[in-house]
């Protein structure tokens, strides 16, 4: 399994939804998305960009979901319905890959919501790529739990903001720890500050770009003539 995605503009996604029945269940119950939250990631840095919108389902919300998310009938009354955003909504998403905890649950209320516009729009596999960071987890931990707030713990990550659930800062925290499940730090921190959650560090992008300094030729046939050594006792991983 490749768990390093090698797409440059990724968009960590999460939505909120009027039920908590899962997938599939929830729509043949009519169950509609009431908040997007997406932060943008390019080339494994977080831009800064982020998407977020509170939806009208133009229906009620279920006591059950309201005290996971917290979002009430009367907060949503006044909010834009989905018709009203998606252009907007597809047009951040178009040409990225989307990345999203548990994904099926997310990718099948977004494309329930955009089969009910008129006139009907695109399925979400259609204008975007999508990664399941729950399919990575399980491939990396086994037998573990892996949800969002086991991930954040195994990984060091603060969620205590985390008392409810909220799409945009769930996006921000898987954020957090799709960077660190597939490739560790993304600086390292020699102030001994801790900035962000899980000592994650955002990188300017104004910073100077390291200088890259190339072997010479006489370091690279020392180099080949040590593979030459190791080669010698069997497999050698550097020449396979």
């Amino acid at each position: 399994m490749n768990i390093v995605s090698s797409a440059k503009r990724q968009v960590i996604l999460d939505t909120e939804t009027t039920g908590m029945n899962q997938g599939a269940g929830a729509i043949f119950l009519g169950h509609r998305i009431i908040e997007i939250g997406c932060v943008e990631v390019i080339n494994r840095r977080l831009t800064g960009r982020h998407y977020h919108e509170y939806i009208n389902p133009q229906q009620l919300i279920d006591e059950e979901a309201i005290a996971v998310h917290g979002i009430s009938n009367e907060y949503v009354a006044n909010k834009p319905k989905f018709a009203e955003i998606a252009q907007s909504f597809i047009e951040f998403i178009d040409g990225a890959e989307v990345v999203a905890h548990n994904a099926s649950f997310d990718i099948s209320f977004m494309d329930h919501e955009f089969g009910l516009l008129q006139p009907k729009g695109p399925k979400t596999a259609d204008i975007c790529a999508i990664l399941d960071t729950l399919a990575i987890a399980k491939f990396l931990h086994p037998g573990q739990k892996n949800n969002l707030d086991a991930l954040c713990k195994r990984y060091g990550i603060d969620n205590s903001r985390r008392e409810l659930h909220g799409a945009l800062l769930d996006a921000e925290i898987l954020a957090d720890v799709y960077l660190l499940m597939t490739g560790g730090q993304t600086k390292l921190n020699l102030s001994g500050d801790s900035g962000g959650a899980g000592g994650i560090i955002r990188l300017s992008q104004e910073r100077t770009k390291l200088k890259v300094i190339a072997a010479s030729a006489d370091e690279l046939a020392k180099h080949e003539a040590r593979l030459d050594i190791v080669a010698k006792g069997g497999l050698c991983a550097w020449r396979d």
